[in-house]
């Protein structure tokens, strides 16, 4: 078992969804395999136009040769385990290469930064999730601040691979993925509700909006932003209960049950349909709008 770094991309010509398989040909099967039982960081490359860099984590639960497709396989992501990053983290900065096992010798970066998959040291992993999931110790908790960017001597690695496990082991935690889903929503909604379009922002600073999952967890949603909305109180107490769901194209529909369909009307935004961001990966995905029809929307 090791951590690996999965390059992904929106437009990709392969069968990935990222929060539960990605696809790749026979070449990469040995280095899949190594992340088998461990955790992995997608990469979206720089020639992708805005691209989001490192932009997610998720935990390879198996590896299978792909029944559809003979010569390619599935690494198979273990159901909860996939989680975006609330804050993009880029291929480089200005103290240098975010991934340092990128770099060879002479300190430039090497041929395996065009490798598909490949794996991933203690350090970068935790210097990769730390920037990406968060800014101090109401995310992550604070395990070796003092720890240096330029990697670690061998002697260290043993505690760099314990630090990574600790934190990845506290992603575990209902609440702290909530959190960060929360935050991974309302970024991409602007604090915006969906439904209403209001953007309301209470005296202590805080959005009174939610992140509701559109399929939920309890129901093997994923942590991924197009399972995602952002909803006001009552916009997520009626969505919830099925007297409101969405279209495929995010129209908002308003279930025959609901006892004041005028009221709900006179909530929702003018345009009958639902806010979303801007980016394409980021809007709602239509296989959980269907579920969501199929399970909670009173018809």
């Amino acid at each position: 078992m090791g951590f690996g770094v999965f390059i992904h991309r929106t437009d990709s010509i392969y069968d990935d969804s990222p929060a539960e398989r990605y696809q790749f040909p026979r070449q990469y099967l040995g280095r899949v395999e190594a992340c088998a039982g461990d955790w992995i960081v997608y990469y979206e490359p720089r020639k992708v136009v805005e691209t989001r860099g490192y932009f997610a984590i998720a935990k390879v639960a198996d590896v299978v040769p792909d029944p559809t497709a003979p010569g390619m396989f599935l690494a198979l992501i273990e159901p909860g385990s996939y989680l975006d990053f609330p804050n993009a983290v880029p291929f480089a900065d200005a103290a240098g290469v975010i991934e340092q096992g990128l770099l060879n010798e002479d300190g430039r970066i090497s041929g395996r930064a065009q490798a598909a998959v490949r794996s991933l040291s203690p350090a970068d992993f935790d210097r990769i999730l730390a920037r990406g999931l968060g800014d101090g110790p109401t995310i992550l908790p604070r395990l070796d601040s003092d720890a240096p960017l330029d990697g670690l001597q061998e002697e260290h690695v043993p505690f760099a691979f314990e630090e990574s496990r600790a934190r990845v082991s506290y992603l575990s935690s209902r609440l702290v993925r909530d959190r960060i889903f929360r935050r991974t929503v309302l970024k991409a909604y602007d604090e915006r509700c969906a439904i209403s379009g209001l953007k309301l922002i209470n005296g202590g600073g805080r959005a009174e909006v939610a992140a509701a999952h559109i399929q939920p967890v309890q129901a093997n949603g994923p942590d991924i932003i197009s399972n995602g909305l952002a909803l006001s109180g009552t916009a997520h107490w009626m969505f919830d209960r099925g007297l409101i769901s969405l279209s495929d194209d995010l129209e908002i529909l308003i279930s025959r049950q609901a006892n004041d369909p005028d009221g709900v009307r006179a909530f929702i935004n003018r345009s009958g349909r639902a806010l979303a961001p801007q980016r394409i990966f980021e809007r709602p995905h239509p296989r959980f709008l269907s579920w969501h029809r199929e399970h909670c929307f009173k018809q």
